[in-house]
């Protein structure tokens, strides 16, 4: 009895030694089965590739356009810069070159004026140059009209309206008075002109900067709404506006280089008229002290 028990349990060893034995076998068995779920799992992994460069396309589009690689600037020619400009510097620029044409037709009516009013005045002195009266002079000028005209007949209105009197310093004095109206009253017409060129320097280049500062701030409105500091985008609003100032400095520096180029011109034309003057007053003192002369022979008769 006791070997049988003995050989049961034997047997019951060598059955749960059979089993554990066995046991890896079914597992490795199963374990190659799985192996289809991690490959299908797997391919799943490349599906996924081809929907990540389309998802971080626009990004990368994105941070190009930021680092600068934008559409190609525009011409930035004078014209197309003024056709873009904002309402109010386009206005300022046409302001400017009108100060600007105006500048030009003054430099060219005045340059005639004073070239012709001195050719005539520096003839009509030389003509009255050996006149020993007024009357001599009017003849030697004949009917024409000028500054040097003027001055005579003044002088002959005063000695007229002055007959009977014996002040001669009188006469004299009031001669004087009106040929120093006479004077004022060239030297105001030959300047006319004189102070839009004076107004032209000194105000358009703060025209032009107004114009400039305007553009510029529009420019900025520009880049914060765009939400870039891309050059193509800032350029062309700032060369707009530094197109207002570059017009208002054209529009000023000739403008201030004429004035100062007729103020020189108007002045030796001035010299000319006070020589007038002082021609036509050494006449009217001969014509009275030859009038004085001729009443005190008369009285010695």
């Amino acid at each position: 009895m006791k070997i049988m028990s003995f050989q049961a349990s034997l047997a019951a060893a060598l059955m749960l030694a059979a089993a554990w034995l066995a046991s890896p076998v079914s597992a490795q068995t199963q374990a190659p089965p799985a192996a289809p779920v991690q490959s299908t799992a797997q391919p799943a992994a490349p599906a996924a590739a081809p929907t990540a460069p389309s998802a971080t396309a626009p990004a990368a589009a994105k941070s190009d356009t930021a680092a600068g690689v934008a559409p190609a600037m525009k011409e930035l020619s004078p014209w197309v810069m003024f056709q873009s400009a904002d309402i109010i510097v386009k206005a300022v620029m046409i302001g400017l070159a009108f100060a600007s044409l105006m500048t030009w037709t003054v430099l060219i009516a005045k340059s005639i004026e004073l070239s012709v009013a001195s050719t005539k005045l520096r003839s009509a002195l030389k003509k009255i140059a050996d006149a020993r009266s007024l009357a001599e002079a009017q003849m030697a000028l004949g009917a024409k009209e000028g500054i040097l005209p003027s001055f005579l007949a003044a002088a002959l209105r005063e000695a007229r309206m002055s007959a009977g009197l014996s002040s001669d310093s009188g006469i004299k004095e009031r001669a004087a008075s009106s040929f120093s109206e006479i004077v004022r009253a060239e030297a105001r017409r030959i300047r006319v002109g004189m102070g839009v060129l004076a107004t032209i320097g000194s105000t358009s280049p703060f025209v032009g900067l107004f114009g400039t500062v305007w553009g510029i701030m529009n420019s900025f409105i520009g880049i914060s709404k765009s939400q870039t500091t891309n050059l193509a985008v800032v350029a062309p609003g700032i060369a707009e506006a530094l197109l207002a100032t570059a017009i208002g400095l054209v529009a000023a520096i000739p403008a201030v280089i004429i004035y100062n180029h007729f103020s020189r011109v108007t002045k030796g034309y001035l010299e000319l008229v006070s020589r007038a003057s002082g021609a036509a007053g050494r006449l009217l003192s001969r014509d009275l002290d030859r009038s004085h002369g001729s009443v005190h022979s008369r009285a010695a008769e």
